[in-house]
Order: structure tokens, then sequence, then C-alpha cells
């Protein structure tokens, strides 16, 4: 099992390699020349005029592609079937997790991650069926942003990444190592492999369908309002529900 999943992340990390390196160094210029504007109130948040812009474009897209999507989706698939779908993917990253808790010498998530991934991969039909959950075996998501967090590696400034959407310099820094860590970015087939991500993208939004309309409603600013609830999720996540207090901002 170790091998063969060395080789899906060996041969997912070229993949990713040769396709990202363009973007990153985009995104590595267009931080240099935000970095040297005026930065805004919000410490956390220097480069907002471009992730605002950012920001825009991506919720321009949700609305006339990605949303009504999804929105034709949930209401043509019964609810059993995008939880299978849900727990499908589910099953993938928790392969990912178990690397990643490993890295971070979590012993009790390493052993429940590993044995998640073999229970629903087996008796849950490739994860289709949550088997684990009904045996109580806890799920322990983990990915190489939140391992660098919780090996002291600061989360940077905020980021809006294009079609991902909320992140940190910390956390993009390890997304292509996160997306070359998903067995389904290993298949060599490329209408297979671009088939499985537009499905669980859609699945996810599909999901989200309802919280969006209440964000839409209840925010004055949207941006804002996610911006801090992704910061505040993030840290919480690195220190295990517990962080410590926040320095007060200097004030100018």
């Amino acid at each position: 099992m170790n091998r063969g999943f060395a080789s899906l992340t060996t041969s997912g990390a070229r993949y990713w390699r040769d396709r990202l390196t363009g973007w990153g160094l985009l995104l590595v210029a267009v931080l240099l020349q935000a970095c040297a504007t005026v930065p805004y109130p919000d410490r956390r948040d220097p480069l907002e005029s471009m992730n605002r812009s950012i920001f825009g474009f991506n919720d321009v897209l949700d609305r006339a592609i990605v949303k009504p999507v999804a929105t034709v989706y949930r209401d043509a698939t019964p609810t059993w079937m995008r939880k299978g779908v849900a727990n499908f993917f589910n099953n993938l990253e928790d392969m990912w997790s178990v690397v990643n808790n490993a890295l971070q010498l979590r012993g009790k998530d390493t052993g429940e991650s590993i044995a998640r991934v073999m229970v629903n991969s087996t008796l849950g039909v490739l994860g289709f069926v949550d088997v684990a959950s009904d045996m109580n075996v806890e799920r322990h998501t983990a990915n190489l942003g939140l391992t660098l967090g919780r090996w002291g590696v600061g989360s940077g400034p905020y980021l809006v990444l294009p079609f991902f959407g909320p992140s940190t310099l910390r956390d993009a820094a390890a997304f292509p190592v996160d997306l070359a860590g998903n067995p389904a970015n290993a298949i060599d087939d490329v209408g297979t492999r671009n088939g499985l991500t537009v499905v669980n993208l859609v699945n996810i939004r599909a999901a989200y369908i309802g919280a969006g309309n209440v964000v839409e409603e209840a925010a004055l600013d949207k941006y804002s309002f996610l911006r801090d609830a992704y910061l505040q999720r993030r840290r919480n996540q690195v220190y295990d529900g517990n962080p410590p207090d926040e320095e007060e901002p200097v004030e100018p």
C-alpha cells in the first residue's frame, strides 16, 4: 500500500509541478508588486486591493457558472448520491491526511486516519459509504498547510487565489503539494482526472448553496466576512481549537 501510494504521489507531483510553475512565478511577481503599495488597515491583509480584485473575479465566475451548475446538480441528484460522492472524495482526502498526521507526529490521528482509509476503501466500497464513521472512527483532516502551521510556520498575509478562494501565503505555498498528494490527481488519463475534479468541485459547491445564500443576506461586506471566517477557522485548526490571544494591532 505504501509503495503504491508513493508512486501515485510522485506521479501527481510531476504533473502539478509542470503545470503550476508558471502560475507560481506569476503569483510571486504579483505579491512583490502588491507589497510595495500602501497597506490597508487590517494588518493580516496587506494585499487587500489585489485580493478584492481576485475575489470579485471569483464571485462573478461563481454567480455566472459554478452556482447555477451546482444548483442543477443538487436538484437533479438524490441526497444519498451526493453523500456518496462526498464520502468518496473524503476517503481520498483521508489518504493524504495519513501522511500529514504522521508528519505532525500525531500517533492517534495517524492510526485513525489509516483505519478510516482501510475500512472505507473495502467495506465502504471505495469510500462511497462512510463505514468508519458508523464505527466511531474519528476523521482527522490534515494537509501540508496545516502541517507547516503546526510546525510553527507563520501564516503570512491573507491571499485570495483565483478560482480556489481564501488562503494565506503559507497555505498557498503548500497548495501544489496538497494537490499532488490527492490520489485522483495522479491518474494518467486526463479526461478521467479532470472529470473527477469537476464532480468534486460541483458537489462541494452544491453542499454550500444554502450557507452561501445566508452570507449574501447577512454580510454587509462579503469579502471581509469570508476573510475573517477563514482566518479564524484556520487559526483554530492550527492550535487545535485553543489559539493564544492575538496581539492588539499597533495604531499608525
